[in-house]
């Protein structure tokens, strides 16, 4: 690379494909050394571009903005509970909408029924790629660098449901050819769960998940009437962010 501009914009792509790199991962990606790139890194941290947890990288706040990112998850966050709340209604199980951070995924807005028995998340709670049905729609559809690190990496075996790599690999061009993933009791035991993703601009910006206990959610019948409920709100989703980058592109010009 001959210019200081082509080294940042390296850096930048690698980051914004990826999500999550290391100073040594990054250096290899884009052939500098590794001082050069902890060069560039601390400017590009220093204005936003990029933000620095424990010795990772991922994308900062103005990168996001420039990707249409940040903007997505806003939309998302504001409309999704109301999408959440209807999916819970009509199948009376926990509802959850799913984002990729990296290598992890994270619950970004949920919504349960008024049940002792359910299945739970916490909001911004960290999660697994490659084990759940919303995970792994989004590990399906995240960049090839993320999902070979994920399949390389030493994952957690939740229950005996959980993947063997062989099964992920499987899995992966099974959900990118039918659009949805279905998990039993690969996270957590005893649960059943269906997913779909949101895409938006040829992304899968989020999945959407209803998950419950087997005693409920076993039988045939339930897997799919929860899909189709699922593909009709991520459809609702969708156009919602639609009319979002709309109504902010009338805005930006006005």
């Amino acid at each position: 690379m001959d210019s200081s501009l082509e080294r940042g914009l390296a850096l930048l792509s690698e980051i914004a494909a990826s999500g999550d790199h290391t100073a040594h991962t990054l250096a290899a990606s884009v052939g500098l050394p590794t001082s050069t790139t902890y060069r560039y890194l601390r400017t590009l941290r220093d204005t936003g571009y990029v933000r620095e947890a424990q010795g990772r990288y991922e994308p900062g706040r103005e990168l996001l903005a420039l990707t249409g990112r940040h903007s997505a998850q806003s939309a998302l966050a504001e409309v999704g509970p109301a999408v959440l709340s209807s999916i819970v209604d009509t199948l009376g199980e926990t509802a959850v909408m799913i984002v990729r951070v990296g290598t992890q995924a994270l619950c970004l807005r949920k919504s349960e029924p008024d049940k002792a028995l359910k299945y739970t998340f916490a909001v911004n709670q960290l999660l697994p790629l490659h084990a759940g049905a919303g995970q792994r729609v989004l590990l399906a559809w995240a960049p090839e660098t993320v999902i070979e690190r994920v399949l390389a990496s030493e994952r957690e075996h939740y229950t005996d449901n959980t993947l063997t790599t062989a099964q992920l690999h499987h899995t992966i061009q099974s959900v990118r050819q039918t659009g949805w993933a279905v998990s039993r009791g690969e996270y957590e035991a005893g649960s059943v769960s269906v997913a779909v993703p949101v895409m938006f601009h040829g992304e899968a910006v989020c999945s959407l998940d209803v998950a419950g206990p087997e005693s409920r959610c076993g039988d045939k019948g339930w897997v799919p009437r929860a899909l189709s409920v699922l593909q009709a709100a991520a459809a609702d989703l969708t156009d919602a962010l639609e009319n979002w980058t709309t109504s902010s592109s009338k805005k930006g010009t006005s």
